[in-house]
């Protein structure tokens, strides 16, 4: 036996980390917020500007309320984390029902036009 064919001995552990940018093992025909074009992007725009304006407005408190500086600083990265999970949070709450009723009206769409497209005296002579 070569080095290579030789069998691993213990436990052999199942690779769990991401090669490149894979998507979660999710069924091709399966809706999700990161599989939607306009969602991933606007998840990722408003979790930055949650976190940006945490930081913001928490150091600007901070710094009218007289704390010192290596609190202000500390508070505000806090306060952005807080923003950026908060506001990601909201946004893929939101963008689950936004595209749960972009599906059921593309549903109701193709029920509505095969319907139509079943009707008697729709057929070409």
């Amino acid at each position: 036996m070569s080095v290579e064919e030789k069998p691993k001995k213990g436990k052999e552990k199942k690779s769990k980390g991401k090669k490149g940018k894979a998507s979660p093992s999710v069924d091709a025909g399966a809706i999700s917020v990161a599989s939607h074009p306009r969602a991933s992007d606007a998840v990722s725009t408003l979790k930055a500007w949650g976190g940006l304006i945490g930081f913001g407005l928490t150091a600007f408190l901070s710094l009218r309320a007289g704390v010192p500086l290596a609190q202000v600083g500390m508070r505000a990265i806090i306060a952005g984390i807080a923003g950026y999970l908060v506001a990601w949070a909201c946004a893929v709450a939101a963008w689950r029902a936004i595209v749960a009723a972009e599906a059921r009206a593309r549903i109701e769409h193709r029920a509505t036009a095969s319907a139509e497209s079943a009707k008697p005296g729709n057929g070409k002579r």
